[in-house]
């Protein structure tokens, strides 16, 4: 076993191991994700797999993907307790399996495809959000969980913990916000399913979440560090990098999950960051330019106007609380520095 399975296996294994789960509730049950294929989805199936093997639970995986070849290609061959549903969400195939729990995860996540596609990025999320809360309606099932994002919040400047119960400050007429917008939509969407057709559904909060899975081509500021880090480039910075954010690694983010799904409260929205890692872009970068590329290479910062319609978000300062999932048994476990160093691990 190479090198990049083995921090695949440990987080596997790691998550198994999170005694405040009641995996048992799983038992003989079948779980629905989206997004199969995605970074989230994908460490979701893997994790409910081995603890499917380790635990005896007899789950049944059904995984909805686009591709059933790249679905075999990161998942492996389906089998008795794993099954692949080709399929879009917006296009829902029909799915005539009982279903007991659903984890909807299936969303563009690229910054550039929303304001390339906004349109599309809308439709994605609210038809596909309409289609499998109406999925779970029909086959009434235990639980649901929307994953959605810390966006959804907008751009607030000060650094003070946001509460679930926090507005928002998104500008409806700026393109970029169809995403932060669309996510707001399809919360409220679950709490209406939850509140007139008494389904289970609940909201999970997401920081920006990396580890081992990222792909070497991903074009997201954290990817683009790690890989300047190896090849010891220096860090260009494309906005002033004064936003401030929380992260959250692959298996802390699917322990979070798993958490909602078995003990959350129907109707509600979670948070899920690790508080540890709040900084801005640019302190992120002088981390991993001083502390991963051990001061080789250099953070350079340009002098550019911030603009309203760019592919970015606005400056935004994100740290949420989390004391409301923490208060189900969850806590974060990974620090930034680990998150880089597993993530780069299986880059290699």
């Amino acid at each position: 076993m190479g090198k990049n399975e083995d921090v695949l296996q440990e987080d596997l294994a790691a998550i198994g191991q999170a005694d405040y789960i009641p995996w048992d509730q799983l038992k003989g049950k079948s779980v629905l994700v989206t997004g199969g294929t995605g970074l989230i989805g994908s460490t979701v199936i893997k994790a409910l797999y081995y603890a499917n093997t380790a635990k005896k639970l007899q789950v049944k995986i059904f995984a909805l993907v686009r591709s059933m070849e790249k679905a075999a290609r990161m998942l492996g061959a389906e089998n008795d307790a794993l099954h692949f549903i080709q399929g879009s969400v917006e296009k829902l195939p029909a799915i005539n399996e009982p279903v007991d729990y659903i984890i909807h995860g299936a969303s563009p996540t690229a910054s550039l495809f929303f304001v390339v596609h906004p349109v599309e990025t809308i439709q994605i999320a609210v038809q596909g959000t309409s289609n499998l809360l109406n999925l779970a309606k029909e086959k009434a099932v235990k639980s649901f969980v929307y994953l959605s994002s810390m966006e959804v919040y907008g751009a607030p400047q000060a650094d003070t913990l946001i509460p679930e119960s926090q507005g928002c400050t998104l500008d409806s007429m700026v393109v970029r916000s169809c995403y932060p917008i669309a996510k707001r939509l399809c919360e409220n969407l679950c709490a209406s399913y939850a509140q007139e057709y008494d389904v289970p559904a609940k909201v999970i909060r997401l920081a920006q979440t990396f580890g081992p899975g990222v792909l070497k081509d991903d074009k997201r500021v954290f990817a683009e560090f790690a890989r300047d880090a190896m090849k010891g480039k220096d860090i260009v910075l494309q906005t002033s990098g004064t936003s401030k954010r929380e992260y959250l690694y692959t298996a802390d983010a699917v322990t979070a999950i798993l958490t909602i799904l078995l003990k959350g409260q129907n109707g509600e929205a979670y948070n899920a960051g690790n508080p540890g890692t709040y900084c801005s872009i640019v302190e992120m970068a002088k981390l991993v330019a001083d502390s991963i590329a051990e001061k080789k290479i250099q953070v350079k910062i340009p002098k550019i106007e911030e603009t309203k319609d760019f592919k970015f978000p606005p400056a935004h300062h994100l740290y949420l609380n989390v004391e409301r999932l923490e208060n189900l048994g969850w806590s974060p476990k990974k620090s930034l520095i680990e998150m880089y160093l597993r993530m780069m691990r299986e880059m290699k």
